[in-house]
């Protein structure tokens, strides 16, 4: 597949690391020739220093030719006219754009066609506060990711000492929950992954990635550690973007008080919200922090845009008694450094943006991609299709599928019909099959599974 990124920033440049390595032509564009000699030095692909959304730049990237066109700069604007351009100039078929502004987002019909011709519109800042909510429904959990329409769910949960299932090999997993169906798609020991087999003895300090339906998730978690008792009280330190959004998403189930330093942002935001109670001071502050009850917060969520500030913030908040803490942290460096740490979740927007990327971007029918353990793995939704000759999966048990080394398939949705995967399940066309692969090197391998052969009509 050819396709052309705009912007070399960190989700331009984590798009291109993923896809070079699965036989695309990548060329990346921006104005910073040092970032692109840098990805050029570390990647086989293309890049072009120019400003993305002009004709003549886009042409010299081969824009006549290219399936699809990602435009990640850090300017909406430049995604938006670059798309245009794309569109009216050279007929590209896929147009893939970032748009931040909430002022853009809210006038859904810029993005017809005869307006911005954008086919996927992706926003982090909605990504993002949709995956902190799924955190805040589900306490205890290190990740909560939504599979077909959010009938099916894949959770990650560190395994603790003292959890009924923690010393027990996974056949004893339905002795333990009768009448709840669940599949242990992946286990991570001490960074290295697992394949969970019936003789696979959890161990304390795992992380345990598993599927089930949404209403089983919190009695599978209950067998792997002592469940958190339901969130009630929420501190949000950043009113951006995420932190409105977020506060504006929880207010109407939870206690929310929203910490910002900004004296105009922070009067702005009070007027916004109906019962969120608005603060206007330093979120790394430890008398603020006290006087304002952090002891009794159930959860601790930093989105600042200063990934410091967040860290530290996060860091006080834990120490002063906050139960959860959450930090938003931008430099994949600092992601690996703090998780497990003292810090309970950190929350990568690029990795989350990249996920939504991916769903557009693979093979074969592909409903929705979500990158795990910081790119190392993906969870994949594929939908099969065609009959038992043009197809790979279609008419035969999950036990009979070629699955490439280190993938599970975990869970099939077949209508509003969950079905957690066992080696006899036989999977029928149109089915939506969720996949855990451990190493992303074997992505093509299962795209390849799911696209239909010539024969299909």
């Amino acid at each position: 597949m050819k396709i052309i990124i705009l912007g070399a920033g960190q989700v331009g440049s984590s798009v291109a690391d993923h896809l070079a390595s699965e036989a695309n032509d990548i060329t990346v564009i921006d104005t910073d020739t040092q970032r692109l000699q840098e990805l050029q030095d570390r990647l086989d692909i293309r890049t072009i220093a120019g400003h993305a959304s002009y004709p003549v730049v886009l042409q010299q990237a081969g824009a006549e030719d290219a399936d699809m066109i990602i435009a990640v700069t850090n300017s909406d604007e430049i995604n938006m006219v670059a798309c245009q351009i794309a569109y009216t100039v050279f007929h590209t078929p896929t147009k893939i754009a970032r748009v931040r502004a909430p002022e853009y987002l809210s006038q859904t019909r810029l993005f017809a066609q005869e307006v911005f011709p954008v086919d996927v519109l992706i926003s982090p800042e909605q990504l993002i506060t949709e995956y902190i909510l799924r955190l805040v429904e589900n306490p205890g959990a290190l990740q909560v990711l939504d599979f077909a329409d959010g009938k099916v769910r894949l959770v990650g949960v560190k395994a603790y000492y003292g959890g009924p299932l923690v010393g027990h090999d996974l056949r004893t997993f339905k002795e333990h929950i009768p009448g709840i169906d669940t599949r242990v798609a992946a286990i991570f020991r001490r960074g290295k992954a697992i394949l969970p087999e019936g003789n696979t003895i959890i161990e304390a300090d795992d992380e345990v990635f598993f599927v089930a339906a949404k209403k089983d998730i919190r009695s599978v978690m209950s067998e792997l550690r002592r469940l958190d008792k339901p969130c009630k009280r929420i501190m949000i330190a950043g009113g951006g973007n995420i932190g409105r959004r977020l506060a504006q998403s929880l207010e109407k189930d939870y206690q929310v008080k929203l910490i910002d330093h900004n004296p105009a942002r922070t009067e702005s935001i009070s007027r916004e919200l109906d019962r969120t109670i608005v603060l206007q001071g330093d979120a790394a502050e430890e008398d603020l922090l006290l006087e304002e009850g952090i002891e009794h917060a159930d959860v601790f969520c930093a989105v600042t845009n200063d990934d410091e500030a967040n860290i530290l913030s996060a860091m006080l908040a834990k120490r002063l008694g906050a139960r959860k803490v959450m930090s938003l942290i931008n430099r994949a460096a600092y992601v690996d450094l703090v998780q497990s740490g003292i810090i309970d979740v950190a929350i990568s927007p690029e990795q989350i943006t990249i996920g939504s990327l991916l769903a557009h971007i693979r093979r074969g029918d592909v409903a929705m991609v979500h990158s795990l353990r910081r790119g190392a793995a993906e969870a994949i939704e594929a939908i099969a299709h065609g009959d038992s000759k043009s197809s790979k999966v279609v008419g035969r048990m999950i036990g009979e599928i070629k699955l490439p080394p280190g993938t599970t398939i975990g869970a099939v949705v077949r209508g509003d019909a969950v079905i957690i995967a066992h080696h006899d399940v036989v999977v029928e066309a149109e089915d939506h099959v969720i996949l855990f692969v451990v190493d992303k090197k074997r992505i093509p391998e299962v795209e390849r599974l799911f696209q239909v052969g010539v024969t299909f009509m």
